[in-house]
């Protein structure tokens, strides 16, 4: 067995689990306390699980892979997650057809008998699938969420208790907690989401045009500053071109591309299938005359190699509960192939980040393009 690969073990039997992709070098779990809490609980309760059971943000697959004999349905935002379940399932020989995989943005199951949330670090995700779903749960429904401690805040009971029904929580155990939900039956309330806004003065083509955030997507309410920084120094070159969007959030920045540029082709790409979402409404919503590809993905795996002639990317540091720069080096090595000779990857990140160290290593160079107090805004040529 590879040495990054544990065993789970739960009421069920063990189970083989581990991130996606696979990295040596990581030694997070495929889980943690907040997933044993609840199958215990499960098995301790002997919740009925022959029906409808719907598992909501599990994070690797963990929790759909110890019920898989129940045939779970499983609702995720992230393409990690779902090419990490399917990993899991055939690491324990389970059949992929033993588990249905749903995103966030698919219709959910018109009936749900067990509702299983893990609660996500996003309370506006939270908020919208719990609504989406609120439909679907009966007065019988089994709710149970589950969560370390310090991801269970007040605010997280309310949500529950507003949309669902009356919510209590379990005695914490290994820092983890459990929520209780007895659903009610009565008038659910309008989904918020998606949340549109327009864009402020002094930010070049895509000034005071439209945003579209579905929920979970950073920075719902207000453009964030790197990605501003980002808008007012990206590259002004002009003509038929293929440009990526990396890591494309909301949309904005390859939106920005397409409105100064109508002859660039522009692939919109991120793991978030409501940022994928929220940047194909975006584009819409501002009428772009130019062409565009909207791919739900790990990075630019899949894309040809020499394909493309500008990378713009805003890397994420935080990544499921882990703050690490595995992240971005996937990126930027993922930009690296699919570049053409001559090609640029242009990156804006906090400067205390240090990627410039990382392009050099990786590229034979880095130039810095612009910079204030907190970003800077860097471009790689492949030579």
């Amino acid at each position: 067995m590879d040495d990054h690969i544990d065993r789970m073990t739960t009421p069920w039997g063990d189970c083989a689990l581990a991130r996606f992709p696979e990295d040596p070098r990581d030694r997070l779990r495929a889980w943690d306390a907040s997933d044993e809490y609840l199958l215990r609980q499960l098995a301790e309760q002997d919740t009925p699980l022959s029906g409808t059971v719907v598992i909501v943000g599990d994070r690797w697959g963990a929790l759909t892979t110890a019920l898989a004999q129940h045939r779970p349905v499983q609702i995720t935002d992230s393409f990690l997650t779902q090419e990490a379940t399917r990993a899991n399932l055939a690491r324990n020989g389970i059949a992929a057809d033993s588990v249905r995989l749903l995103t966030t943005q698919d219709p959910p199951p018109e009936r749900v008998d067990v509702l299983l949330v893990r609660v996500p670090k996003s309370l506006a995700l939270l908020e919208d699938q719990l609504l989406r779903l609120a439909p679907a749960v009966h007065a019988d429904t089994v709710v149970v969420g589950t969560g370390m401690v310090k991801e269970i805040h007040t605010s997280t009971l309310k949500l529950f208790e507003r949309i669902l029904g009356p919510t209590r929580t379990s005695l914490a155990e290994k820092k983890a907690r459990l929520i209780h939900c007895t659903p009610r039956s009565s008038a659910r309330a309008t989904n918020p989401w998606p949340h549109s806004y327009a864009l402020p003065d002094g930010i070049g083509v895509v000034s005071g045009r439209t945003v579209v955030n579905h929920a979970g997507v950073f920075c719902a309410e207000r453009l964030d500053i790197g990605t501003r920084f980002f808008l007012q120094h990206l590259p002004e070159s002009r003509g038929p071109r293929r440009v990526v969007d990396l890591g494309c959030g909301n949309g904005v920045v390859g939106t920005a591309v397409s409105l100064a540029d109508p002859e660039a082709e522009v692939l919109f790409v991120d793991e978030s299938f409501q940022a994928v979402a929220s940047a194909e409404a975006t584009y819409k919503a501002n009428g772009v005359p130019g062409q565009a590809e909207f791919r739900v993905g790990d990075g630019l795996v899949g894309v040809s190699a020499d394909s493309v002639d500008l990378v713009l990317n805003n890397p994420p540091f935080h990544s499921h509960q882990a703050t690490t720069d595995a992240t971005a080096w996937r990126m930027f090595t993922g930009a690296r192939r699919a570049l053409r000779p001559g090609g640029e990857l242009w990156v804006v990140g906090n400067r205390h980040l240090a990627y410039h160290v990382k392009l050099k290593r990786l590229f034979g160079n880095s130039q810095l393009v612009a910079s204030d107090a907190k970003f800077v805004v860097l471009k790689a040529v492949k030579r």
